[in-house]
């Protein structure tokens, strides 16, 4: 069980956003460069995000800054964006229980509450994450090892 590489991704493009994208014309090749990923990828996570309002893409010759606050975005809705099953994902259930077990029957219905709880739980501390934190986190580190 772990969240995709996909929101850590979608995380980096947007704190570069934060930092460079009023500043300079950012693209999905400068986005590669600095995530270590095809443009194609970004390309794919820049339209998700787009269309879910987080950021916008200039016309042309492109580039692409945040069209909200940082302060306005949270991690469960750049999660979201990028993976719209993340949370039905988060937890699986093996695929083939046999029916003629009385554990294999129930196992759903049981695992079906506390499987429940976790993905409410998980989204309640991805909503309480904002863009701004990791905007902090990452100025907290640069200071650091800057002394």
């Amino acid at each position: 069980m772990r969240i995709n590489t996909k929101c850590s991704v979608a995380v980096h493009c947007l704190l570069f956003l934060h930092e460079y994208g009023e500043t300079q014309r950012v693209t999905s090749g400068i986005l590669a460069l600095s995530t270590g990923c095809n443009p194609v990828v970004i390309r794919n996570l820049i339209s998700a995000l787009k269309k879910a309002g987080i950021v916008e893409v200039a016309g042309g010759k492109g580039g692409t800054r945040l069209c909200r606050s940082p302060e306005e975005i949270t991690l469960y809705q750049i999660y979201k964006a990028v993976d719209p099953g993340c949370l039905d994902d988060l937890v699986g259930i093996h695929p083939l229980p046999s029916a003629l077990c009385p554990i294999g029957r129930n196992i759903r219905t049981v695992l079906a509450v506390p499987y429940g709880k976790l993905q409410a739980d998980v989204r309640k501390s991805l909503e309480s994450s904002t863009l701004a934190d990791i905007v902090a986190e990452y100025q907290n580190a640069q200071g650091q090892k800057g002394q």
